[in-house]
């Protein structure tokens, strides 16, 4: 892939803006208006147009929007086996990391016909010729809402599961043509725990997968707040044993901060950089876009760096995340410019 990419290639995280009228198709289907053909179409629908969205935007690889999915991982507790939904913590008041639905393991827990990513992905090839990247939370972050009962030890043990069930996943991802994937862990920045333990997780849900490989860590987004620790130097330099030819890390939303970790720390993977804040109404210039960048290649070479938001666009209005991406867009051009290179 990356031979066909200008330099500074620009991508998205993964989930793009929901369109208000698929927010009324969902409270529909779940009211069982909806058969399963119209299902399918709403559902091809909103990928499209996520798709067309970016395509109009200019950015160079693109997702198909994670627009069958919801809430980044619930939607994958509907295809899983050996877990029961638990009373709510919370039904009063903002909608927050204590309102999710939560889950507790009754039996082993298994996934018997897969993520679903795999047909994702080949919808979308089918109907895009720009690049595509697939994206995947890793083992840790599927067990987010779900309580290891008395069928695991742990959360690590159960997440010890799902990291089989992510390498079957990334491998009929490359025997599809996927040749770029990421693997989304938040929760490496949210969950207490060994961060040794967690990295050698994620290395066996990615070993044997022959395709170009980013880590995205984040401090999450529900609700547009986040929730971990805003930094990643206590990960360093445990975090560069993980099997990643690429690092994909916020920095708009903490004002750049920690973008001069590659040299402390002699980093030679690629760096995918977040220069757009979705945790802000507020609409960057391209220029503002351009400094962020500027301010990163003191620090990573151009030729190792991909330009992203921080995280998804799930919990920002349609019309604003098209701003924000044509924003993206027009900054990294103007930074190309700047280098010679339009």
């Amino acid at each position: 892939m990356s031979d066909k990419l200008p330099l500074l290639p620009t991508t998205v995280i993964g989930s793009h803006a929901i369109p208000s009228w698929f927010w009324t198709v969902t409270e529909e289907i779940s009211k069982g208006n909806y058969g399963s053909t119209d299902i399918g179409e709403a559902f091809d629908d909103a990928v499209d147009l996520a798709m067309l969205d970016q395509q109009r935007a200019g950015i160079d690889v693109i997702t198909d929007g994670e627009m069958r999915r919801w809430y980044f991982v619930q939607s994958f507790y509907e295809r899983m086996t050996g877990i029961v939904e638990e009373p709510p913590l919370r039904k009063i008041g903002l909608y927050a990391y204590d309102s999710p639905p939560r889950y507790s393991a009754v039996e082993k827990v298994t996934v018997p016909e897969g993520l679903g990513i795999v047909e994702e992905f080949k919808y979308a090839k089918v109907h895009s010729d720009r690049p595509l990247k697939a994206t995947c939370p890793g083992p840790l972050t599927l067990t987010m809402h779900i309580r290891p009962g008395q069928s695991y030890r742990d959360r690590h043990e159960l997440a010890w599961e799902f990291a089989a069930v992510i390498n079957a996943e990334l491998k009929a991802l490359v025997r599809e043509g996927a040749d770029f994937i990421q693997i989304d862990e938040p929760s490496f920045a949210i969950i207490p725990g060994e961060f040794k333990s967690w990295i050698e997780m994620y290395n066996a849900a990615v070993d044997g997968v022959n395709a170009k490989l980013a880590l995205h860590i984040c401090f999450g987004n529900l609700s547009s707040r986040p929730r971990g620790r805003r930094t990643y130097k206590w990960m360093f330099p445990e975090v560069l044993e993980a099997k990643a030819d690429q690092l994909v890390f916020e920095y708009s939303n903490r004002e750049m901060s920690e973008i001069d970790l590659w040299p402390q720390f002699g980093i030679e993977s690629e760096l995918g950089a977040g220069v757009i804040d979705v945790k802000s109404f507020h609409v960057e210039t391209p220029e503002d876009v351009a400094g962020r960048i500027e301010s990163i290649l003191e620090y990573v070479p151009a030729e190792k760096l991909f330009v992203n938001p921080d995280c998804g666009f799930f919990q920002l209005p349609r019309w604003i995340t098209q701003l924000k991406l044509d924003a993206m867009v027009s900054g990294t051009k103007l930074v190309r410019g700047r280098l010679g290179l339009n």
